[in-house]
């Protein structure tokens, strides 16, 4: 098997820009990994109350399999998954992965080894940015989650638990039963608002099932910022096949992006996640107008994708098909770029974080993300994909 050899390196790759030496500043790192198949113990289902507030959380949540009992149904559902339709119904829906995370499955998926798994991303997530901010980022965005209550066990950990992290997550109606969510350090963000944006696709004629965008919007240390997370459709099938999914995707982005940043152009936008497509796909591109180069932002390419620099370095964030790819990406708006430390937030780096310990080390598998899992095997490692973060600065007050 070919060995990825942008994986073999032992230093983070970073881009920066221009800072005054000396200048006391002030930091902050927002990131993201994802935290491949964060799974509790408990088979569970997605239970949808479209009684309530569709805005609240409540409204859809996952329960596990034993309490349904106890639950109240309106009737057996077998349409289509979207808010507007289960408005008014009390349903159920049992997730593809419900019985796979589990002491009685293959996995053999039991509390040690969740402990184990909450324990090593726990330490990814505090380690990150941590050489340039001296601390754990503010801001996390985190991929493949179960439900909630795997991120309350997450942020409890001790390699977290002294940051007073906040939550927010939405279940959603992907196929599998993993979300999107966001963490933040409840001293320095404090949101304002939240939601989620369904991503619609179809093949064939049939409805296929993705993550949600994330949307929160907020203040950064008293700077109005905005987040999307994102974890687009997968290639399966195909790149070409299922380039139509993330193009539509990138189009629900755009669309959240652009109406946070007509409103109020002065909001700092951060769009980051695994868009499972490189920078220099058309999704991205084309379809979101995410620019290369600082100089090329304009009306018509309003985002900056600061992964590009290091796409061209043949920095990768994973394999795919044993090909390096640099799927995890974020992407901001052209107000966050600046050659000097000014009184509000610019970039100051950009990293694919790659430290020793979260690559493997030998086997057909040398030089990859040291992953959770190989096959039904729990390894003891962190993920499949390498995170990826940013640091901002601006002058200290």
């Amino acid at each position: 098997m070919k060995k990825i050899v942008c994986f073999l390196c032992l230093v983070t790759f970073c881009i920066s820009f221009g800072q005054q030496k000396g200048q006391l500043r002030k930091v902050a790192t927002i990131g993201f990994l994802n935290v491949e198949n964060l799974w509790d113990t408990i088979a569970s289902a997605d239970y949808i109350d479209g009684t309530k507030d569709i805005s609240n959380p409540a409204f859809h949540r996952s329960v596990p399999l034993d309490s349904l009992k106890y639950l109240e149904t309106t009737e057996e559902y077998r349409g289509e998954w979207s808010d507007a339709l289960l408005k008014g119904k009390k349903v159920v829906r049992k997730q593809i992965l419900a019985d796979d995370f589990t002491a009685n499955s293959p996995k053999n998926w039991n509390t040690k080894n969740y402990k184990i798994k909450l324990a090593n991303e726990a330490k990814v997530i505090s380690e990150m940015g941590a050489q340039y901010t001296k601390s754990a980022p503010v801001i996390v965005g985190l991929i493949e989650v179960e439900n909630r209550q795997v991120i309350e066990d997450l942020i409890k950990q001790p390699a977290l638990a002294k940051y007073d992290y906040g939550i927010i997550h939405y279940n959603t109606y992907d196929a599998r039963g993993i979300d999107v969510a966001l963490i933040y350090q409840k001293r320095r963000f404090t949101p304002t608002n939240s939601l989620k944006k369904e991503v619609k696709i179809y093949y064939d004629g049939k409805r296929s099932y993705t993550r949600d965008v994330l949307v929160v919007t907020g203040f950064l240390d008293n700077e109005k910022i905005a987040i999307f997370m994102n974890h687009w459709p997968s290639r399966s099938g195909g790149e070409a096949r299922s380039l139509p999914a993330r193009n539509a995707a990138a189009v629900v982005l755009k669309q959240q992006m652009d109406s946070i940043r007509l409103k109020d152009p002065s909001t700092k936008l951060f769009a980051m996640g695994d868009f499972n497509d490189d920078p220099v796909s058309s999704s991205l591109k084309n379809h979101l107008k995410a620019a290369w180069a600082p100089k090329d932002v304009s009306p018509e390419m309003p985002y900056l994708n600061l992964m590009y620099p290091l796409y061209k370095k043949g920095v990768a964030s994973l394999a795919y098909q044993d090909a390096p790819n640099l799927f995890d990406q974020i992407i901001v708006s052209g107000n966050l770029i600046s050659d000097q430390v000014g009184k509000e937030y610019s970039v100051y780096k950009t990293e694919v974080f790659a430290p020793p310990y979260l690559i493997n080390r030998e086997g057909n598998w040398k030089g990859y993300p040291l992953r959770s899992w190989n096959g039904d095997k729990f390894t003891g490692g962190y993920s499949d994909h390498f995170p990826a973060f940013v640091v901002v600065q601006r002058e200290a007050n």
